[in-house]
């Protein structure tokens, strides 16, 4: 399992270079992983899922989102395979870029009523405040009211909760004492324990300055506060800032109650390995692109194989690296380009017409990246499917 059977493929395809050159690249072996997860897992792992664009809906891409619903919930089929869970109408689902609350409420129900026909299978979804504008909030209050509001809206459906960041209460709160008003409020009412989401800047430049200062110090001293003051209603905090050692500084701060999840697309492979005092969960966008890869190599780190583990992780964060370069907002591309090159759907259409939002050289180099990683699961599709792209932006095979 899992090993190259010959130290080259006999595929090839015409890639553009940075310098504008071409160049006929030849695959490397592919590598195989189990479409189904074997054995357990020690981690709980999240992948924060894509919504899947219906190519054929009349609406204006950039104005109004049309969702191919059972493709969508295909790929969430997908993802419980593996024994993943799902991380639901998250920014990855292009949520507040494209995808609005209505539509956001109706994917979560969607998949709340598919996990419950599995038995249960895990799944978090967004709760935030992103109905409310953020010119309309005039004060504190009507934050509050628009995170109770969509908690209620998932409660309802009987869905867990990720409490998101707030675009209007990065506006509005000017310190410590204004995030702890709202998060203690929110806190105290929810059914269930949640997992808080600080999301930094580079993934949404609105966030910037969130829990009331541009200090990142300062700011976790506020979250820590907060978080463990509500420990009893928190499963945990996810945190992307795209900084391990913050995250590792964090993870040892926090209530022994409260997981960390790593949301850390550069360094999530050390983080989840951890260390001699600790280690972080994982809820990450990458691990869409990467599912099959992530499930497999978790196995192997729950079986007590560290070096399988990183054998297998290792190589996908080059790519996970590319993908999430910046300006980071525009990773659901790449993420898309991967379930597009992996057959999980039968077009590179997306959300907001996001599909422009990178280069052809940048999805070049996603093509070596995931291949030299051994992450095209059809080799001869992907490759098909590369040069098609590849044809649309006048460059033939």
């Amino acid at each position: 399992m899992n090993k190259p059977v010959l130290p080259m493929s006999s595929l090839s395809l015409t890639l553009p270079n940075a310098d504008g050159s071409i160049e006929t690249y030849r695959l490397a072996a592919s590598r195989s992983f189990p479409a189904k997860l074997e054995g357990t897992l020690n981690r709980v792992a999240f992948s924060a899922a894509h919504t899947v664009a219906n190519p054929l809906a009349d609406v204006d891409p950039w104005l109004s989102a049309a969702v191919d619903w059972d493709k969508t919930i295909a790929f969430r089929e997908h993802v419980w395979d593996l024994g993943l869970g799902v991380a639901e109408a998250m920014d990855t689902a292009q949520r507040g870029m494209g995808l609005d609350w209505p539509t956001s409420l109706e994917l979560i129900t969607r998949s709340v009523h598919a996990a419950k026909a599995r038995g249960g299978a895990l799944v978090f979804s967004g709760a935030g405040t992103d109905h409310l504008a953020v010119e309309d909030a005039k004060g504190l209050d009507d934050v509050t009211r628009a995170y109770e509001e969509q908690i209620a809206a998932v409660e309802k459906v009987g869905g867990r909760i990720i409490l998101m960041a707030s675009r209007a209460l990065a506006r509005l709160g000017r310190n410590a004492e204004d995030y702890g008003r709202v998060y203690d409020r929110v806190l105290s009412q929810v059914r269930e324990p949640v997992i808080i989401h600080w999301l930094g800047d580079m993934f949404d430049p609105a966030l910037s300055g969130y829990w009331g200062t541009a200090d990142l110090d300062q700011a976790m001293d506020t979250a820590v506060a907060i978080i463990n003051a509500n420990a009893a209603k928190v499963d945990g905090v996810k945190v992307s800032l795209l900084d391990k050692q913050r995250e590792i500084d964090m993870r040892r701060r926090l209530d022994r109650r409260v997981k960390m999840y790593t949301g850390d697309d550069f360094n999530y492979a050390e983080l989840i390995a951890g260390d001699e005092q600790g280690f972080s969960h994982a809820l990450l966008g990458i691990f869409d692109a990467i599912a099959p890869a992530a499930s497999y190599a978790l196995s192997r780190l729950a079986a007590g194989d560290e070096a399988g583990f990183h054998d297998v992780l290792g190589p996908t964060v080059p790519l996970s690296r590319h993908i999430f370069k910046a300006p980071t907002r525009f990773y659901k591309t790449g993420v898309v380009f991967m379930a597009y090159l992996n057959g999980h759907q039968d077009h590179f259409t997306m959300v907001g017409g996001q599909e422009s939002a990178r280069s052809t050289l940048h999805l070049a180099e996603l093509f070596r990246l995931a291949d030299k990683a051994g992450l095209l699961a059809d080799p001869e599709l992907a490759t098909r499917r590369m040069r098609a792209v590849l044809a649309l932006r006048g460059i033939e095979a």
